[in-house]
């Protein structure tokens, strides 16, 4: 089905992102494909759909793959017909049912005569009933788009399909509609996702590093197993060194302080016995040398085992090498933070709710928020944050500090640098080294810091912000996440989940990963409809 022989990529300032990938798919595989931030999982996935070229090596595939991509508004200047690759043959057919039936017209067709039909039913099976084939993209959400997509796959009747990250916009019942499918297609699969859920239909799982492809032979959790199982041998390996690096250093130094004892010795005997100052010189000599060759024969030794230190220090993952340290929020654990009585909200006189809204929050409660796209989470949000009025019933706010993170994390301002940023939050007129400590505690080195906030990527916006929360004078009583996973990767996921569950005040989250939130500890769910 697909071989990968001696693969190579460089990006166009000519970094090397991977080098020498090896891989083999054989049919009805159903593979998740899995590494770190930046290992260069979709852009793989581009090289194995003809996206992008190669800097060097084979792909070999006896099926034109079908590629479900990442959707960040790209496609907003298409119609869904061309997304979908089908407005040509879509044109020819409507020609030649209008009397135009040009050999052009049939040739474009190649006797896809059922080419709307399938697509028009594909479009309903994925929720999509109603929508125009010629209307723009930009017109429809973003999980709207993904569906789009992912209908493609029944209308090219596919047979090898790559998902990058398929489920980042989707609700509750599109993530199902594709669980569903996963589980009874017998069709190839290549899916690169932070969905766990959806990595653990998957009965393989392979990582991509700087070594290759790592083929691990179960779904996402036994891959977490194994990983566990290599960090402990990893953590015993490291330790194992560091004693051995101590060691070495006491050896050189107790050899050292032995050598020179020896020459004191060696010195004062032929000082008493008037041994000649020709010859107290080639002693002294012997003596030096000796001493050399032994600090020589150490260092060798010592660098050796540094050596080895620093590259496993390297491998720590970013999850282990944080350190987070969240302050306490100022709110007693009980206290009412909102209430809302009979609440409505409504978009051209039509209300956003079936029913009016009664709501209440406590300090110190882990709320997930729930309901399928368009139920108007969002709205609820601006009135939770007092951002937005209802338009019918009464709330309450008691004083109190909240902060809305989205899913873009857009309380980073593009025009700041890292350290500016990290400024913007300095409430406890911190100084200047206090706050790159922090940074540095984040993952953001030196040269990092005059970074532009524009460049940053998703994972490391979102760490930016963890690093903000820390610098700030006191937390916030409240954080509301608003699908804070759709732009992470799993490690990242990892490190947002290790942040939040050091955050001891009210948390409401919206986000459809429900792994995500079993791991933040959410204990009760307000549906919105």
């Amino acid at each position: 089905m697909l071989f990968l022989q001696n693969l190579f990529y460089r990006h166009l300032n000519k970094d090397l992102l991977f080098s020498d990938i090896n891989f083999y798919i054989s049919r009805h595989d159903k593979i998740a494909l899995t590494g770190n931030n930046g290992s260069g999982k979709s852009t793989l996935l581009k090289l194995i759909a003809g996206e992008l070229m190669p800097s060097s090596g084979t792909i070999v595939t006896d099926e034109k793959p079908y590629y479900v991509p990442q959707v960040f508004g790209q496609y907003d200047g298409l119609t869904i017909a061309q997304a979908l690759k089908v407005e040509d043959k879509l044109e020819a057919l409507h020609d030649i049912l209008t009397g135009n039936a040009s050999a052009a017209n049939l040739n474009i067709l190649d006797d896809n005569w059922t080419i709307e039909e399938r697509c028009i039913t594909a479009l309903q099976s994925w929720g999509l009933a109603g929508l125009d084939l010629f209307q723009k993209m930009s017109t429809i959400s973003g999980g709207q788009k993904t569906k789009v997509f992912l209908a493609g796959m029944n209308i090219h009747h596919a047979q090898f399909i790559l998902l990058d990250e398929p489920t980042n916009h989707l609700d509750v019942a599109g993530r199902q509609l594709l669980y569903d499918f996963i589980r009874s297609t017998s069709t190839t699969i290549l899916a690169v996702s932070h969905d766990r859920t959806l990595l653990n239909l998957l009965p393989v799982t392979c990582e991509l590093s700087s070594k290759g492809i790592t083929v691990y032979g179960g779904n996402y959790a036994f891959y977490q197993q194994q990983k566990t199982i290599e960090n402990e041998t990893f953590y015993v390996e490291l330790k194992s060194t560091e004693k051995a690096l101590r060691k070495a250093k006491e050896k050189e130094r107790e050899t050292l302080e032995r050598q020179q004892r020896l020459n004191a010795r060696g010195k004062q005997k032929q000082e008493k016995a008037g041994v000649a100052r020709i010859m107290m010189n080639t002693i002294k000599n012997k003596a030096e040398h000796s001493t050399a060759k032994a600090k020589s024969v150490h260092a060798q030794k010592i660098n050796g085992i540094a050596d080895e230190l620093q590259n496993l220090r390297l491998s720590i993952t970013d999850k282990d090498r944080m350190k987070l340290g969240f302050n306490e929020t100022a709110l007693h654990t009980g206290k009412l933070l909102f209430k809302a009585n009979a609440i409505n909200y409504a978009w051209s006189d039509q209300p956003l709710w079936h029913n009016e809204l009664d709501i209440e929050i406590y300090s110190g409660e882990r709320i997930a928020l729930k309901g399928t796209n368009g139920s108007g989470k969002t709205t609820l949000i601006k009135i939770i944050t007092g951002a937005l009025q209802p338009q019918s019933g009464t709330i309450y706010h008691a004083q109190h500090t909240v902060m809305h993170i989205d899913q873009d994390y857009s309380l980073i301002d593009n025009g700041f640098t890292i350290y500016q940023q990290a400024q913007q939050f300095n409430t406890g007129a911190l100084q200047e080294h206090e706050i790159k400590i922090r940074l540095s505690r984040f993952l953001f080195a030196t040269n990092d810091w005059d970074k532009s906030c524009s460049v940053l990527s998703g994972g490391e916006r979102m760490r930016l912000i963890l690093c903000c929360l820390t610098i700030g004078k006191q937390q916030p009583d409240m954080i509301i996440l608003d699908e804070p996973t759709n732009n992470l990767d799993i490690q990242n996921v990892e490190i947002l989940t290790a942040a939040i569950n050091e955050y001891h005040g009210t948390l409401v989250v919206v986000s459809h990963d429900e792994i995500f939130l079993q791991e933040t500890g959410i204990e009760r769910v307000i549906t919105v409809r």
